[in-house]
């Protein structure tokens, strides 16, 4: 039993985590723990229903900001709840439907890449609420930053056919996470959420170069191929 419970597991991972070219940093735990939650979804959740409540937890987050700004600093950690839901509704509508066998891979995919576009203009509008004076063009950083790295991914999955949401070790979850420590650093040490603004835009500047530079090199060889096979069947 416990050999065929492995193997049922290790199915269940193939199927979540098909088409999708994972090198996160957590991807181990993560699949591990999605392969759980989508054995164990209520058949009466869909998957639209999840992209739903991923688009509460971001409300949820954009919302911690405007109540801090206004109510009480402590509202920040509201954040950290909606990151979690909207990690929840986010990594498994998609994984639920092809679990059972039920994918829309083009309606799922045009409707995850909205609604994340859309969380991430959410997150940089709650920073531009909360944080006071210049400092509020961090959140429009964040945004574009983000964005950036968005139109990267698109245009890697043309090239190469991979369908890949990391950079590196950094993917969606391990971003999640790193924007909840700031919020619980800021509850803190008031204002700190600013210098981490400023840590976060330049790394995601970073990272949007180096996978801009591997995202040059890919076209160039996948034109170098394309000729290749233009003048191989000419030859023919």
């Amino acid at each position: 039993m416990r050999n065929k419970l492995s193997r049922d597991k290790i199915e269940t991972l193939n199927t979540i985590s098909k088409g999708r070219h994972r090198t996160n940093l957590l991807k181990v735990q993560e699949q591990k723990a999605l392969a759980f939650l989508v054995e164990h979804t209520p058949s009466c959740i869909t998957p639209n229903m999840l992209t739903s409540i991923g688009m509460v937890g971001s409300i949820i987050t954009a919302g911690s900001f405007v109540l801090a700004a206004y109510i009480h600093i402590n509202y920040l950690l509201l954040g950290i709840l909606g990151f979690a839901i909207n990690w929840l509704g986010d990594s498994l509508d998609g994984r639920i439907a092809y679990y059972r066998k039920t994918p829309r891979k083009w309606y799922g995919f045009s409707l995850d890449i909205t609604v994340d576009w859309i969380t991430t203009i959410l997150i940089g509008l709650g920073y531009v609420i909360y944080v006071d004076g210049p400092w509020k063009f961090l959140g429009f950083g964040f945004v574009v930053m983000y964005g950036w790295e968005m139109i990267t991914t698109l245009l890697r999955y043309k090239i190469t056919d991979k369908y890949s949401i990391d950079s590196g070790l950094f993917g969606p979850t391990e971003v999640r996470i790193l924007i909840s420590m700031i919020l619980i650093l800021e509850v803190l040490i008031e204002d700190s959420i600013i210098y981490s603004g400023v840590i976060i835009c330049i790394m995601l500047f970073i990272a949007n170069l180096t996978d801009t530079n591997k995202l040059l090199n890919m076209a160039d060889s996948r034109d170098i191929t394309d000729r290749e096979n233009k003048l191989n069947k000419g030859d023919d």
